[in-house]
C-alpha cells in the first residue's frame, strides 16, 4: 500500500510545481473526513443533501433569449433562468472544449503544459486532482455522467459510480444515407443536416431519454445524486431534425455585423478556422459565400433550440418527479462561438466571443430571476456547488464561490478574470479585455487592448496607442498575479 501512495506522489509532483502539488494533493484529508460528515440541514430541514443536475452544453454561446437575443428560440432555457439566476458575465477559461471541461471540473487554471487542447485528458495533465464528480461521490453522492461531460468519456473514470455512457455510432451522428457514406469514404459530410426524425434519433434525444430514465430511478435512492448530462449540440456539425430548422426563415437570419478583421489586431488573434474547414462542404480558404454563412447560422440556431428541446424535457421529469425543490440546477456552455464575428468561425481564440459563456443556476431557496453583471469564471462552479451543498471545498481550488451573488446580485465582486489559449493569456475587467502573447522565454510578441465600454465587439486594438500605456501595463501586471506558467 505504501509503495503504491508513494508512486502516485511521484507522478503527480513531476506535473505540478510544489505549490499545486501541495495545493492539489492536500485535500485528500478533507475529503476523506467530509464522508463520514452528518446529513445537513437543507431547505429548512432533515435531508440527505441536495441533488444536482449539472447541465453542459456543447459550442454554446449565450445566444440565448434570456440574454436577449430575440432573433434565437430557447423558451426552455429562457424558463430556467427566469427561476434562477443568469450570471451575464461569465466566461470560460479555455476556448475549446476539452480543456475548457478539464478545467473547470478540476477547478484548475490551465498553464502552458496542462489544459491546451481540445482532446485534453484532465487525468493525464493533473494526475491525481480530485474533480467536481469524484469530490461529490466522496461525499455521498451517486454521480452519472450521460453524454459528453469530459471531452473523453473515459478521463477520470473513478469520478462516477457507475460507468459514463454515450451514445453509440460514428460522433458525427449523420442520419442520411448520402452523409454516412461521406463520412466513412471522406472522412467527413456536410457541416450541417436537417433529417426529417423524431428528436431521439439524434443524439441530444437520445441523451434527454437517458437521462430521464435515470431521474426516476434516482428518485427512490437513499442518497443525493449528481447527474451530469452533456448536450453534443450546437457543436459541429449542425444537425438537427427538420422541425428545428422550420422554426427560422434563413432569410431572416442575421449575419455578424463585424465580419471583417479587427484594426490592429495581430496575427497571433486570428485563425483560419481550421474545425469548420474540415467538412466537405466548405471552402478550403477564404471567407465563405453568404449563402453558405447564412445556413450556417442557421443549423447553429436550430441546434440550439433542438438542444433546448431536450433540457426541457428533462427539467419537466424533475417536476413531474416533485424533485425540483431538492435540486440544484447548473447550465453551463464550456465555451463560446463565433458566427462570422471579425470573419472567424469556431472558438479557439482570445476574442469575446469565443470567451464569453453562459451560466445560469437555479437552487432551491434561491429566488428568480435575477441577473448578475458581476464577472466570474467557470472555475467558480466547483467550489460554489461546494458550498451550495454543504460540502467542504477542496484547497486546491482556483475559483471563488458565487454563493453570495444568487442572494443578492448587485454585490461588489471580482475585478476581473482570466482566459488563456496557447500562448495567449487574457485578462477581462469591468471596462476591458487585455491580450497578450508570450513566447516560453516570457517575451511579449503581440497583444491587443479592447474598451468595451464603447467596443463591446472588439472591433478596434487600441493597444498601440501612446496614452495607453500605462493602461497595458497594469493589465500586464495582472496578468502576471496569475501566470499560467507558473
Amino acid at each position: 500500500m505504501r509503495k503504491n501512495v508513494d508512486k502516485r506522489h511521484f507522478t503527480i509532483e513531476k506535473k505540478l510545481n510544489r505549490r499545486d502539488f501541495l495545493r492539489v494533493f492536500g485535500l485528500g484529508a478533507a475529503s476523506l473526513a467530509a464522508a463520514g460528515m452528518p446529513r445537513v440541514i437543507f431547505a429548512g430541514r432533515q435531508s440527505k443533501g441536495p441533488n444536482v443536475l449539472f447541465i453542459g452544453v456543447d459550442d454554446l454561446r449565450p445566444q440565448l433569449g434570456c440574454y436577449g437575443h430575440r432573433q434565437m428560440l430557447s423558451p426552455n432555457i429562457d424558463s430556467l433562468a427566469s427561476q434562477g439566476v443568469i450570471f451575464l458575465r461569465s466566461y470560460c477559461q479555455v476556448p475549446v472544449c476539452g480543456a475548457s471541461r478539464a478545467s473547470l471540473l478540476t477547478g484548475v487554471r490551465p498553464c502552458r503544459d496542462r489544459f491546451i487542447g481540445y482532446d485534453t485528458w484532465a487525468e493525464k495533465d493533473l494526475p491525481g486532482g480530485l474533480t467536481l464528480p469524484k469530490h461529490f461521490k466522496n461525499n455521498g453522492y451517486h454521480s452519472i455522467s450521460n453524454g459528453k461531460i469530459f471531452h473523453h468519456t473515459n478521463d477520470c473514470r473513478d469520478s462516477w459510480s457507475q460507468s459514463p455512457w454515450r451514445p453509440k455510432g460514428p460522433w458525427r451522428n449523420y442520419l442520411t444515407e448520402k452523409n454516412r457514406q461521406l463520412d466513412r469514404t471522406v472522412g467527413s459530410g456536410p457541416a450541417f443536416e436537417s433529417a426529417d426524425v423524431p428528436d431521439n434519433a439524434y443524439f441530444d434525444g437520445m441523451i434527454a431519454d437517458k437521462a430521464i430514465s435515470d431521474l426516476r430511478r434516482l428518485k427512490n435512492m437513499d442518497k443525493p445524486f449528481f447527474l451530469a448530462l452533456g448536450f453534443l449540440k450546437p457543436h459541429l456539425p449542425f444537425n438537427a431534425p427538420k422541425k428545428y430548422w422550420d422554426l427560422y426563415k434563413e432569410k431572416d437570419i442575421d449575419l455578424a455585423d463585424n465580419p471583417f478583421r479587427p484594426k490592429g489586431a495581430p496575427d497571433a488573434a486570428l485563425h483560419n478556422w481550421g474545425e469548420l474547414r474540415s467538412y466537405a462542404d466548405i471552402p478550403k480558404k477564404g471567407p465563405l459565400p453568404e449563402k453558405t454563412a447564412r445556413t450556417l447560422v442557421h443549423g447553429y440556431y436550430a441546434c440550439v433550440s433542438y438542444t433546448d428541446a431536450q433540457i426541457g424535457r428533462v427539467l419537466a421529469e424533475l417536476d413531474r418527479l416533485g424533485l425540483r425543490d431538492d435540486t440544484i440546477v447548473v447550465l453551463w456552455g464550456d465555451h463560446g462561438w463565433s458566427l462570422g464575428e471579425h470573419g472567424l468561425w469556431c472558438k479557439h481564440c482570445n476574442f469575446e466571443t469565443s470567451l464569453h459563456s453562459p451560466l445560469i443556476v437555479r437552487a432551491p431557496g434561491v429566488s428568480g430571476p435575477k441577473k448578475t453583471n458581476a464577472l466570474t469564471e467557470y472555475l467558480d462552479i466547483y467550489p460554489s456547488l461546494c458550498e451550495l451543498c454543504n460540502l467542504p471545498i477542496p484547497a486546491h481550488l482556483e475559483g471563488k464561490s458565487f454563493v453570495p451573488l444568487l442572494k443578492n446580485p448587485d454585490i461588489p465582486w471580482s475585478k476581473a478574470v482570466f482566459s488563456r489559449y496557447y500562448n495567449g493569456d487574457s485578462v477581462k475587467t469591468d471596462r476591458y479585455r487585455y491580450t497578450e502573447w508570450r513566447r516560453k522565454s516570457g517575451e511579449v510578441y503581440a497583444r491587443m487592448l479592447y474598451d468595451h465600454s464603447v467596443d463591446l465587439v472588439e472591433n478596434v486594438n487600441i493597444s498601440e496607442l501612446p496614452r495607453n500605456k500605462e493602461l497595458v501595463q497594469k493589465l500586464s501586471k495582472m496578468l502576471e498575479s496569475v501566470r499560467f506558467n507558473r
